[in-house]
């Protein structure tokens, strides 16, 4: 039990992965609910799960949640895409070229580190307080990770590879497209998968201004108004649909590129 519970890259049980992953989820429930329960803590501060469950089941039936969770999954879905449609390609194109890379990653290397919100108030200014200015912050909030972590995937492909290529007869193009590309399509997986949190992330961010719908609208709502229930649920909710895309990235992932399924986590 302890080489295959401390085994580095080795595969576990699939029992034991269960026992570990139901571990981690009932350990910090058991806590919350000795808590709560016992009124330990102040249910203003911590409210029990049953008192969350009934929130949440009156945020759906009385206030229409439903409306928020398609309003917030739009804006996310909208501003990963094109954050996927700008980033993965500037990221070939820096990991790929020399010349791209001397040219966007002062713009990328720099632009990354500066926070999101500080731009919110020149956003508003230009964009005005519409969705696409929503849409846009969710966008700034990952289009930049997205492209550095690409680049970073391409210049691990050995140059053995790519010359081995170039001696078969390939040339720039053949290159590009039919050895760089499908190199790095499990890792474009991977960053659209860990970059999509980040969206989630920004979400909250993008409905403080003027929304009237969504769930991180439905999070600041609450909060205002000291619903710590209704906050408690909205948040497990985003967590709940972060999951389920995280499941569907990773079906993905063993679809499309099967080979590499042993190798990653």
């Amino acid at each position: 039990m302890p080489s295959r519970f401390w085994g580095i890259r080795q595969n576990l049980p699939r029992w034991l992965k269960i026992v570990i992953s139901t571990t981690a989820l009932l350990v910090p429930l058991a806590v919350w609910s000795l808590l709560s329960y016992r009124a330990w803590v102040t249910p203003i501060f911590l409210p029990t799960p049953t008192a969350v469950l009934q929130a949440g089941r009156q945020m759906f039936i009385e206030e229409n949640l439903l409306l928020d969770v398609a309003a917030s999954s739009y804006r996310v879905f909208l501003g990963f895409m094109v954050a996927a449609a700008v980033g993965v390609p500037s990221g070939i194109a820096m990991g790929t070229f020399q010349s791209m890379e001397s040219l966007f990653s002062p713009i990328v290397g720099t632009v990354r580190y500066m926070p999101v919100a500080a731009f919110v108030p020149l956003i508003v200014l230009w964009l005005g307080l519409e969705e696409q200015t929503r849409v846009t912050i969710i966008f700034l909030g990952i289009v930049f990770y997205n492209a550095i972590m690409v680049a970073d995937a391409v210049k691990f492909i050995p140059n053995e590879l790519l010359s081995v290529a170039y001696t078969l007869g390939a040339n720039r193009l053949n290159v590009l497209m039919r050895v760089i590309v499908p190199a790095i399509i499990p890792s474009i997986i991977d960053t659209l998968r860990v970059n999509v949190a980040g969206a989630w992330n920004y979400l909250v961010i993008s409905e403080l201004i003027a929304s009237e719908n969504g769930l991180g609208f439905r999070v600041v709502q609450s909060q205002r108004y000291l619903q710590t229930d209704k906050v408690l649920f909205t948040i497990a909710l985003i967590g709940l649909i972060g999951l389920l895309t995280d499941l569907a990235f990773k079906l993905l992932f063993n679809l499309v590129t099967p080979w590499a399924e042993r190798s990653t986590t």
